[in-house]
């Protein structure tokens, strides 16, 4: 009883202590606490304030009466966002899509990354990493455009080499049935070269002196490569996967909406082009509805993201937090 008197005495004079050396310390580091202010400042300003808008997903929006001045409306543009006709398509696409691309596209920068710290030979590592690092820097409309081209029924260089075997000709971007695979082999072209960027330098922190003592016991190539570099990016591919996996409902608009046609409408509506044709690109814009929907996928992404990253806790012992 009085060793727990005597702590609680003591336990203020210690927090002030902690105090008086945390301040110190600010004060010896403060060019760093600097440089922190301005990404700070950019954060509270760009992605907290805007959160004041979301309110427009339960209100019924009136532009003469403003954001705040609209009345509530509960949650209603969500129940017609569920009830539409559009509900099933949209985000069986947006699913569908996403899956697609974290399945495929998911291993492919780690079988890289492995097979090029693998190899021996520098000049060869350097010029498949150039070869592959380069589609990243092309732009997505300047790449939707060479997709479209390489694909056309009538000159694409695709539809000529099914020509010389005798194929018939396949419009790629006019069938609903090509579009996801189109979609998403074109961004694994794309981004696997540049993502292979992470696990290279997650493989640079392995000790060497581990892969020579395996080498010493007879291990072989595939065996290191299976037995020390593998785990030894885990905690990497864990966390990028959490991340991605909180990301499904979450296709970029950019890239589709510029592949999307009448003809493939069917499979390409997702729910960010499906937002925006709700409401920029309306005759009668409801920003209110479009503001609902986008909530709705924001909270998907949340509740999957904290879903995998507890799976991800349970199973291993690799998490976001």
């Amino acid at each position: 009883m009085e060793q727990t008197a005597s702590e609680a005495i003591a336990r203020p004079g210690a927090a002030l202590r902690k105090e008086r050396i945390l301040l110190k310390r600010m004060r010896h580091d403060y060019q760093l606490y600097l440089l922190l202010l301005l990404p700070i400042v950019w954060l509270v300003i760009f992605q907290y304030v805007p959160m004041a808008g979301v309110q427009l997903a339960f209100k019924n929006f009136r532009i003469m009466e403003g954001i705040w001045g609209s009345p509530w409306i509960g949650f209603d543009h969500f129940e017609r966002f569920f009830n539409s006709p559009q509900f099933t398509r949209v985000v069986g696409n947006t699913i569908l899509i996403s899956l697609y691309e974290l399945i495929a596209g998911f291993p492919l920068p780690i079988m890289l990354a492995l097979a090029l710290n693998a190899t021996l030979r520098t000049k060869f590592k350097t010029a498949v990493q150039f070869v592959t690092y380069m589609p990243f820097f092309i732009s997505t409309v300047v790449m939707v455009g060479m997709i479209l081209q390489f694909l056309n029924p009538r000159i694409g260089i695709v539809n000529m080499a099914i020509g010389l075997f005798g194929g018939e000709p396949v419009n790629f971007m006019g069938d609903p049935s090509w579009f996801k695979s189109v979609y998403v082999w074109s961004g694994i072209w794309q981004t696997t070269g540049w993502g292979t960027i992470i696990y290279l330098a997650a493989l640079s922190g392995i000790s060497p002196e581990i892969h020579e003592a395996a080498t010493i016991d007879g291990a072989s190539r595939l065996q290191r490569v299976w037995h020390i570099d593998l785990p030894g990016i885990a905690p990497t591919i864990v966390t990028l996967l959490i991340l991605n996996a909180g990301s499904i409902m979450g296709i970029g608009f950019e890239k589709i909406y510029l592949m999307q046609n009448p003809l493939n409408i069917a499979s390409s509506e997702v729910i960010s082009t499906y937002v925006y044709s709700v409401s920029l690109a309306s005759s009668a814009p409801n920003y209110a509805y479009a503001t609902a929907i986008g909530l709705f996928n924001s909270v998907v992404n949340m509740i999957l993201i904290l879903l995998v990253n507890q799976i991800a806790k349970k199973v291993g012992e690799t998490s976001l937090w």
